[in-house]
């Protein structure tokens, strides 16, 4: 059932950690944070995401503190390229930039290697190439064991690649955001890197966790993505009935089908589902049990069809920021 990720295998759900620091209202407390990632190594998990970004370095600090006494347990994946200065989000990919965050990651994660690195985002003003030869270096110094880029274009992932292999590309791929079935699907599978799926439940949507608008906090970052806005989320909400029903005739739950589906994709799809939930992270777990019906796949792909979505994944000003492919 594993798949491959850099040097190793893992399992093909593992956990997305921002959500315990970070973007969607008030984190939950520490405790129950540190006692969820516990309960993930204990159901078996291997696979842990997390960011110089996220909390500003208090997820790495947190995921540091709480099982690095357990570190021969987890595949540890973190990314550099887009931190916070003076509380704003900055994008940086100047080779400096990156020595000093991956040593401030080692100290917070309390490690002395991290097994997959990416560049958080490609920063336009650096030439990706300076920006993955840095990452090489580090490879060099046994800091980092494998490279990898999130949210960008099949193009650049070719260029990186030429400078030094490339072990996955991480980004956002769900029923609801297809833009990696543009190039980046079909370059990794034959590049012989790994898809990383963030947010393959849409961010909770495709899972039934945003019945109503009014269930997002005031902070959360959801508030200001179009496709919340309130009337493509009536639209988008149309899209449930579907997505329910289809699940309870296999006796799944929605997030299951959305992950089963993803698994579809290719071997070398895996998915980075984030919670809060005790409840879900066994769910979630559980999702690569068995295998989707082709007919089932079928009728999901045509029900979730690009042009059935409203509103794009992104504001404007995020969307200029990265480099995906992205419908017209």
């Amino acid at each position: 059932m594993k798949r491959r990720l850099g040097a190793s295998t893992v399992h093909p759900v593992g956990l997305g950690c921002m959500s315990l620091s970070h973007a969607y209202g008030v984190p939950p407390a520490r405790e129950d944070a540190v006692r969820l990632l516990n309960a993930a190594l204990d159901l078996g998990y291997d696979h842990l995401d997390t960011a110089a970004l996220y909390g500003f370095g208090a997820n790495e600090t947190l995921i540091g503190e709480a099982i690095a006494h357990r570190r021969d347990e987890y595949f540890l994946a973190s990314k550099c390229g887009m931190t916070g200065v003076d509380g704003k989000r900055v994008i940086d990919g100047r080779p400096e930039t990156l020595r000093q965050t991956i040593d401030e990651a080692l100290t917070r994660l309390k490690t002395d290697r991290i097994d997959l690195y990416y560049l958080h985002r490609w920063d336009k003003s650096v030439p990706i190439e300076e920006s993955v030869g840095e990452l090489a270096r580090m490879v060099e110094a046994g800091k980092i064991l494998s490279i990898g880029l999130s949210e960008v274009s099949a193009a650049t992932l070719h260029r990186a690649h030429a400078v030094h292999p490339i072990a996955a590309v991480q980004n956002e791929y769900s029923l609801w955001s297809r833009n990696v079935e543009l190039g980046v699907l079909d370059a990794t599978r034959e590049l012989g890197a790994a898809l990383v799926a963030f947010s393959p439940v849409a961010r909770g949507f495709l899972a039934g966790g945003v019945p109503s608008l009014d269930v997002l906090p005031e902070k959360d970052i959801r508030r200001f993505m179009p496709r919340f806005q309130p009337d493509n989320f009536t639209r988008n909400q149309q899209l449930l009935t579907l997505l329910r029903d289809t699940a309870a005739r296999l006796d799944l739950t929605p997030a299951q089908l959305c992950l089963q589906w993803l698994f579809t994709r290719g071997a070398h799809v895996v998915a980075i589902p984030g919670t809060t939930s005790p409840a879900h992270l066994a769910e979630n777990f559980a999702a690569p049990a068995a295998r989707l019906p082709d007919h089932v796949v079928t009728t999901l792909d045509e029900a979730f069809a690009n042009d059935r979505i409203a509103g794009h994944r992104y504001p404007a000003a995020t969307l200029a920021e990265i480099d995906t492919e992205e419908f017209a």
